[in-house]
C-alpha cells in the first residue's frame, strides 16, 4: 500500500553516569581518584534510500530510540557510547517538527542524511575533577537524557514529469502506455487513489521518470478529495503534462477544466503556477478530424498550444514523448533539476542566566547553569563546594547577593532546590 504521510517519535539515548572510585592496592596505598566517565548516548538519524518507495513501515513502528551510554568504571574505564539508530526513508521525504511545523530536513537525494535527536551528554567520573587542590574529589556527574521529539514525515515523489488533470481524463492509461507501470484503470472517477511512478524510454538510451497524479478537482489545494496530499507530489517535477478530455465524456468543457486545474496549482504553490506545461487533449479516437481542429482552434485563441492524442490507439503518443524529452533538455528546465538545499539553524538557548526573586525563594534560570546542576550528583560535600565555585565563576552568586540573598535562603535551579552558602 502506498502511504505518503506518517507520524513518529524519536529519542536519543541517555548518557552514561560517571563514577566515584579510588585506587586501592599495595603499590599505591595512598590511592587516588580513578573513576571513569560514562559514554555519550546514541543519536537517531535518518537517511534517504532508494530501497523504499513508501512510508508504510512506520505504521507499525512509531517510535525509534537510540541506545543508552554505559556507566564509567574503576581504573579510569570509560563507558561505551550508546548505539546510534538509523532510520531509512524513501527519497523525497520531508521531515517536520510536529509541534512547530518547522522543516528539519528535506531528504531529496539518495544518501541525504540528518541527525534528528542527539544523544545525551555523558557524565564525568571523579578522576576528571582531580586538581592540585582537590586531590581526592568525591564528585561525579550523571548522564543527561537524550533529545526527544515528535515528527511528521511527508513523502514527495521525485519525478521529472507530472501528469495532471481532472479524474477520468486518461492519466493512468497514459503512464501505462508510455512506461512499464501497469496502473489500475477503470471507467469511473477516482480509480487512481495513489500516485504511480513510471520510467519512460525515449530512444533506447535516454529515459525520464513520470508520475501520474490522482485526479484533481476544485478545492484540491485546500484538501478536497485529498488534493493537497496529491499536489505535493507535483512540486519536485520539472515539467507538467496537463491532460484534458477533448471528447468531454463527463460533460465538462476541456478549456474550462484547463483553467480550473491551473487555479488549483496557483492556490497551492506560487512556483507551480510557473511550471512548464505540455497541454494534451486525449480521446481524439472518439472525435472526427473537424472536431479535433475546432478544439485546437479554441485553445489557440486562448493562447494555448494543445497536442491531440489518443491513449487507446497510440496516436500522437510518440510525439508527446519526444516533445516532453525535448522540453526537459532546455537549460531553463535543467536548472530546476537541483532541489535547493537549505540548512536549518535552530535556537538552542542563551548562554547567560537570570535570577528572579519570588518571596523568600530565588530562582535561577539559564541553560548552562541548569545543566550544571542537573548533571552533578550533590550527595557529597565536595560536590556542593564544587557547585559553589562554579556558580561564583559564572557570576550567579554575585547576582544573588545583589538581589538580597543571605546564607540559608532557598535557591531553585531547574528542578533542584538547595541552600547555598557564600
Amino acid at each position: 500500500m502506498f502511504i505518503d504521510e506518517a507520524t513518529i517519535r524519536v529519542q536519543g539515548g541517555r548518557g552514561g553516569n560517571g563514577v566515584i572510585s579510588f585506587v586501592s592496592n599495595r603499590r599505591n596505598p595512598r590511592g587516588g581518584p580513578d573513576g571513569g566517565n560514562g559514554g555519550d548516548g546514541g543519536s537517531v538519524g535518518m537517511r534517504a534510500s532508494t530501497s523504499l518507495s513508501t512510508l508504510w513501515a512506520f505504521r507499525n513502528e512509531p517510535k525509534f530510540r537510540a541506545g543508552d551510554g554505559k556507566d564509567g568504571g574503576r581504573n579510569a574505564r570509560c563507558g561505551a557510547r550508546g548505539a546510534d539508530k538509523l532510520i531509512l526513508v524513501p527519497v523525497g521525504t520531508v521531515v517536520r517538527d510536529l509541534s512547530t511545523g518547522e522543516i528539519l530536513a528535506d531528504l531529496a537525494k539518495p544518501g541525504d542524511e540528518v541527525v534528528l535527536a542527539r544523544g545525551g551528554e555523558r557524565g564525568r567520573g571523579n578522576r576528571s575533577f582531580a586538581t592540585s587542590v582537590r586531590q581526592a574529589p568525591r564528585i561525579c556527574e550523571r548522564g543527561l537524557k537524550g533529545e526527544e521529539r515528535a515528527l511528521r514525515l511527508e513523502l514527495k515523489l521525485t519525478a521529472d514529469v507530472g501528469i495532471i488533470g481532472y479524474p477520468n481524463v486518461g492519466k493512468s492509461s497514459l503512464i501505462s502506455r508510455i512506461s512499464g507501470k501497469r496502473a489500475k484503470v477503470a471507467d469511473y472517477p477516482f480509480t487512481t487513489l495513489s500516485p504511480n511512478l513510471g520510467v519512460v524510454d525515449v530512444d533506447g538510451r535516454h529515459q525520464f521518470v513520470a508520475v501520474d497524479i490522482p485526479g484533481l478537482i476544485e478545492g484540491a489545494h485546500a484538501g478536497k478529495g485529498l488534493g493537497d496530499r496529491f499536489l505535493r507530489h507535483v512540486e519536485r517535477t520539472r515539467v507538467l503534462i496537463h491532460m484534458v478530455d477533448l471528447a468531454a465524456l463527463e460533460g465538462r468543457d476541456p478549456l474550462e477544466d484547463y483553467h480550473r486545474i491551473n487555479e488549483e496549482l496557483a492556490a497551492f504553490s506560487a512556483t507551480l503556477k510557473e511550471r512548464v506545461q505540455i497541454v494534451v487533449g486525449n480521446k481524439i479516437d472518439l472525435l472526427d478530424k473537424t472536431m479535433v481542429a475546432e478544439a485546437r482552434k479554441c485553445f489557440a485563441e486562448a493562447g494555448i498550444e494543445i497536442l491531440p492524442i489518443s491513449v487507446v490507439t497510440g496516436q500522437g503518443v510518440r510525439e508527446l514523448i519526444m516533445r516532453t524529452y525535448g522540453v526537459l533538455q532546455r537549460p531553463s528546465v535543467q536548472d530546476k533539476a537541483t532541489t535547493p538545499r537549505r540548512r536549518v539553524y535552530r535556537y538552542r538557548g542563551e548562554e547567560g542566566f537570570r535570577v528572579d526573586r519570588e518571596g523568600d525563594v530565588f530562582t535561577v534560570r539559564g541553560d548552562l547553569v541548569e545543566k550544571l546542576v542537573k548533571k552533578l550528583s550533590l550527595d557529597s560535600r565536595d560536590a556542593c563546594e564544587y557547585l559553589s565555585e562554579r556558580l561564583e565563576r559564572m557570576g550567579v552568586l554575585r547576582e544573588l547577593s545583589r538581589q538580597g540573598f543571605a546564607n540559608g535562603d532557598l535557591v531553585r535551579i531547574g528542578e533542584v532546590e538547595l541552600e547555598l552558602e557564600r
